[in-house]
């Protein structure tokens, strides 16, 4: 991977506050990149004294005006990042105010599958050309794992075929987001699952146990265009309607497995609540915050709130002498 290049005249300033946040840990690689066009707005004012003031960045965010709602608010956030470092040591350093969440009515409400979307995604895919080749394997797999385990595609991608443990039934996810690793359990119909495509895998691809688990038609690993053209497929093939900005997206799948996980909970009478931690560990999350952002109402977890609500109703306040 290229290594990434600034050349205003806070350089310096911007590659050290980088080197600082990999150093903690974190990959900061898409961030960096979101710096480097505050570094090329920067090159081209004309040369002044290197300090960070109101109307530096009041004229960068104005250069963002075309740019989509969420898009504007990551560089802006990055900006204020980089600032806020470098007024630890310039006390006279401006220090942009914090952007407001997105507003519910501008973000983009992820589509939540219904089973039997996710059935025929998984049928359309075990369908695709040619016949007899991996391509349909790869593909009924992967959209099977993503939906059963809510692992990000980018991690699905980066599995190897050393990261599938068939006796233990889990998947080590070793390239996980911000560089956390975890081990992700599989249920018996998916470990199963993985278990066949492995068999069917390397008999065309490299068995070696670093070698991709998900390889495309040219016996190369998945990528995101690839994959996400043949998606759009699947989603036609399915009458499932698609829009280039509201989606679905192959991403939805994670929210799916997010909401009907808990739905599967509410059915069981679990306490939901105590097992949220549960959720945010399994789905690589850092915090439960991260989590909620993946739950959403639907109107199947909506009648099971209504319904445990009714039944505490009955046996907490009817059976004190409550209200009838």
């Amino acid at each position: 991977m290229k290594a990434i290049e600034f050349h205003s005249c806070l350089a310096a300033e911007l590659q050290r506050f980088v080197e600082l946040r990999r150093a903690g840990g974190s990959d900061y690689q898409a961030q960096a990149r979101l710096l480097l066009y505050f570094d090329r707005f920067l090159k081209q004012r004309p040369a002044t004294a290197p300090r960070l003031t109101r109307e530096i960045t009041d004229g960068y965010q104005e250069t963002l005006g075309q740019l989509r709602r969420r898009t504007r608010d990551n560089r802006l956030s990055v900006v204020r990042q980089f600032c806020e470092y470098v007024s630890r040591t310039d006390p006279r350093c401006y220090i942009p105010e914090r952007r407001r969440g997105i507003r519910p009515q501008d973000a983009r409400r992820p589509h939540i599958y219904t089973v039997s979307e996710v059935q025929r995604l998984l049928a359309a895919a075990a369908g695709l050309p040619p016949p007899n080749a991996l391509r349909p394997y790869t593909y009924r797999t992967l959209l099977g794992l993503l939906y059963s385990t809510g692992i990000r595609i980018g991690e699905a991608f980066a599995l190897n075929l050393e990261d599938f443990h068939r006796a233990e039934q889990n998947l080590y996810v070793a390239a996980g987001k911000f560089r956390k690793a975890r081990w992700v359990s599989l249920s018996g119909t998916a470990g199963e699952a993985v278990r066949q495509y492995v068999e069917q895998r390397q008999r065309i691809g490299s068995g070696e146990p670093g070698a991709p688990l998900f390889l495309n038609g040219r016996g190369r690993r998945l990528c995101h265009p690839t994959v996400y053209h043949t998606f759009l497929q699947l989603l036609c093939r399915c009458g499932i309607p698609h829009h280039r900005d509201t989606g679905p997206r192959i991403h939805d799948l994670r929210h799916t497995f997010a909401v009907h996980r808990l739905l599967a909970w509410y059915r069981d009478g679990q306490d939901v609540n105590a097992r949220l931690p549960w959720l945010a560990t399994y789905l690589g999350h850092v915090d439960i915050q991260s989590t909620q952002v993946y739950l959403h109402a639907t109107a199947e977890l909506l009648e099971q709130v209504d319904e445990r609500f009714h039944r505490h109703y009955l046996q907490h306040v009817k059976s004190h002498g409550g209200p009838a």
